[in-house]
């Protein structure tokens, strides 16, 4: 077999025959072998791209047609402009950002991932460029607890201050497109700043020279158009809402895609990362709000016949536990010796609010706690230290609540949160104070007590808190489970992630969560009802000890199940994020 062809960087078809250069007449005949050598040299997109440039002067090496010629006006910024027909999808973008930007392995600031439709007669697929989108309403900034991002008021570059980080990653939560990025060999988080020194030197950005087909260029965008355009979900297809945060990334194409296109990794659902200092830090907090609140509650129960030791026993263990869950949260933090910059944020950041409050409240639990020691306090002050202690605790959970509502996540919605809180804070504080309870009249028993039930039961105290407990546990496991209902959803929503996800990776912890909450919150409260009741109809000596040792199982299972609950809150929580890849 032989073939012509005009020249070696231009192969013809078999059979077909054309004028060899320095001899326009004539064709020469190639076996197939030559044929296809001379084929591998046609030029590549990478070859025309090479050829193009590599003979500039200095002076054009900057690619300016890729980026403004002037800096942007009033009303104006910059963005990223993506060209959806000549994007292939082969990654010099993202090589070019890493290699220029000079990130740590692994770190990786734009991606590259694929949507893909159509019909089977007509399948379509499409690859998608994508980084930090610069938007005109920054979650990650409004979220920030430490001023570690701002938004430059000329370019409207949003970029991130490494220095001022501190590694909590509550923008990872707050950002819909997943652009910033943990690292966590240097504690902190990063991210696309579009290159900005080299923008200001007249240079393009590592991914828009790394281009082979010019598929990203800088363009300057009218802040108002932008803001049309969101409101018209102009976007992209298979990317989150763009109302939220504005994104003024512009993405492009002549073609009209298919209505069905949808990320190629649209099914897919794995586990989110769990973050368990987070889960300790929330488990332990609602955990004190809880118990101080149903202390206060007992106290007023018992009224005289109250004891100041069992009073004392129990603002004192719910102050170490508070405490304890503000030094767990220090654990999540990449760098925690600069946490003292937490409260930077408070006009814009329900974390700084969060963390302020809780703060509030471990300084009025310390001096609540305290006033049991100095009898220069009345009871009556004291009495008021301990309801100002209880708000600030409400009133930090709730902060707590906000923290995720505003993340947009379907899972961590307003109202499903601050029920699961709420609930966290009743079923822990009743199994908490119980505990507490039955131990210090165990305790007092045998300092002289006697064998009659002791004030804590004969004053009922101790039927409404395990009834508390009984009800508010039955009511947060039937809502812990109302999510496997999304498992029949026609739509593959957030919601029915999150069911597949308890049902299929995580299904060991959904069934332990609700083991735990069966036993610690059901089972055994129940057993201690009966065994107070089977004491006093029998006349048998109270049972101070089977009812310390149900109460710390109680509280030890409760505990553990609500500790997995919260697991699961973070774990089962499928994050929005631009199209990615088939895995």
């Amino acid at each position: 077999m032989s073939v012509a062809i005009r020249s070696p960087l231009l192969a013809l078809a078999p059979g077909q025959s054309a004028p060899v250069a320095g001899a326009p007449s004539e064709a020469v005949a190639l076996s197939a072998l030559e044929w296809v050598l001379a084929d591998q040299q046609t030029l590549t997109a990478v070859d025309r791209f090479s050829k193009k440039h590599a003979d500039l002067p200095a002076s054009t090496r900057f690619y300016r047609e890729l980026i403004p010629a002037a800096a942007p006006g009033p009303g104006q910024q910059y963005a990223f402009d993506v060209d959806l027909d000549l994007c292939t999808g082969c990654k010099a973008c993202v090589t070019g950002c890493h290699n220029l930007n000079g990130l740590d392995d692994g770190e990786v600031w734009r991606t590259v991932g694929l949507l893909h439709g159509g019909t089977n007669k007509t399948p379509a697929q499409q690859t998608v460029t994508t980084a930090c989108h610069h938007c005109l309403d920054p979650a990650c900034m409004n979220g920030c607890p430490v001023k570690a991002y701002e938004k430059d008021p000329v370019t409207g570059i949003v970029k991130h201050l490494d220095d001022q980080c501190i590694g909590c990653q509550y923008c990872i939560f707050m950002c819909p497109y997943d652009a910033p990025k943990y690292n966590k060999a240097r504690g902190i988080v990063r991210k696309c700043d579009m290159c900005s020194d080299r923008l200001s030197h007249g240079e393009a950005p590592a991914c828009v020279q790394s281009c082979p087909n010019e598929a990203i260029r800088i363009t300057v965008v009218d802040r108002e158009e932008a803001i049309q355009a969101t409101e018209a979900n102009a976007f992209l297809p298979g990317a989150p809402a763009p109302s939220d945060t504005l994104p003024t990334t512009v993405y492009h194409t002549e073609r009209v895609l298919p209505r069905n296109m949808l990320p190629a990794d649209f099914y897919s659902v794995h586990p989110e990362h769990a973050h368990l200092p987070l889960v300790a830090m929330l488990g332990l907090t609602q955990l004190s709000v809880g118990a101080f609140i149903l202390n206060l509650l007992v106290h007023a129960l018992m009224g005289s016949l109250g004891d100041r030791k069992l009073d004392i026993a129990n603002a004192v263990f719910s102050l170490l536990l508070g405490n304890a869950a503000l030094g767990a949260a220090t654990l999540h933090l990449g760098r925690p010796k600069y946490a003292f910059r937490a409260f930077l944020g408070l006009k814009t950041s329900w974390m700084s609010r969060e963390i302020i409050v809780f703060s509030l409240f471990a300084g009025l639990s310390t001096a609540y706690a305290a006033a049991f020691f100095v009898p220069q306090i009345s009871t009556g002050l004291r009495t008021i230290i301990g309801y100002a202690t209880g708000v600030s605790g409400i009133l930090g959970v709730y902060c707590s609540v906000m923290i995720y509502a505003v993340t947009k996540r379907p899972h961590w919605r307003g109202s499903v949160t601050g029920f699961k809180f709420s609930f966290t804070s009743v079923v822990l504080g009743a199994a908490t104070v119980l505990m507490i309870s039955a131990g210090t009249t165990m305790w007092l028993r045998d300092a002289g007590a006697g064998a009659a039930p002791p004030a804590f039961v004969s004053t009922g105290a101790f039927t409404i808190l395990t009834v508390v407990l009984l009800v508010s546990a039955l009511i947060k496991l039937v809502s812990d489970a109302s999510v496997l209902v999304h498992l029949r959803d026609t739509h593959h929503s957030g919601l029915k992630r999150a069911a597949l996800l308890m049902v299929g990776d995580l299904a060991p912890f959904t069934k332990a969560r609700f083991l735990c909450g069966i036993l610690g919150g059901l089972a055994l409260p129940a057993l201690g009802l009966v065994a107070v009741r089977w004491s006093a109809s029998s006349e048998q000596p109270f049972p101070y000890m089977l009812l310390t040792v149900i109460a710390a199982g109680s509280f030890a299972l409760s505990l553990v199940g609500e500790l997995i609950e919260r697991m699961l809150f973070f774990a089962a929580a499928p994050s929005s994020k631009m199209p990615g890849s088939i895995n």
